[in-house]
């Protein structure tokens, strides 16, 4: 063989053995328990679901950490997904837990994290009332300072006029 032909066919070896061996490795990553939603106050509705157990299959949750208990996990119309929900207790404290499924068929076990937060992310925050800036508005909150304020510009523009009108007559200024 010559030297090039051996390279190139230690090469692509190399590369078939690296795939064979970190394959099994990816495949195990793409079918965990994914939670929804990943961070949640006490009280709230978490939805699981997974495609670990095959098309048709059902699993059995354990949601005991956060203190939830076992709940199930049914077949799904979204591509062989088994899917569940729970209720987060309002006494649960803030941390990070882990929910468990187990499937029913092969006792496959997989796991995904469910964080627990006093505020909650989804729920924006609407401001109330004016914003101090100092400039105000037509509307502020004070009306006795905003009638001044027109009572101010009227008689600017009063004064304003009848100077322009005694400049324009040659009455001198």
């Amino acid at each position: 063989m010559r030297p090039t032909t051996r390279l190139l066919t230690g090469s692509a070896l190399a590369v078939a053995a690296a795939g064979l061996v970190c394959a099994p490795a990816y495949a195990g990553d793409t079918e965990g328990l994914e939670v929804f939603p990943s961070s949640v106050v006490p009280g709230g509705q978490v939805t699981v679901n997974t495609a670990a157990c095959g098309d048709g299959g059902t699993a059995a949750g354990d949601a005991s950490a956060v203190g939830a208990g076992t709940f199930t996990l049914a077949p799904s119309t979204h591509e062989g997904d088994a899917i569940g929900q729970f209720r987060v207790p309002p006494s649960a404290q803030p941390g990070t837990y882990e929910i468990v499924a187990t499937c029913a068929e092969g006792g496959r076990r997989v796991t995904g994290d469910l964080v627990v937060t006093l505020t909650s992310q989804r729920q924006p925050v609407h401001p109330r009332g004016s914003v101090k800036t100092g400039v105000g508005g037509a509307l502020g909150p004070d009306p006795v300072q905003t009638a001044a304020g027109v009572a101010a510009l009227a008689v600017a523009a009063a004064g304003g006029t009848w100077l322009l009108h005694r400049r324009a007559r040659g009455d001198g200024i």
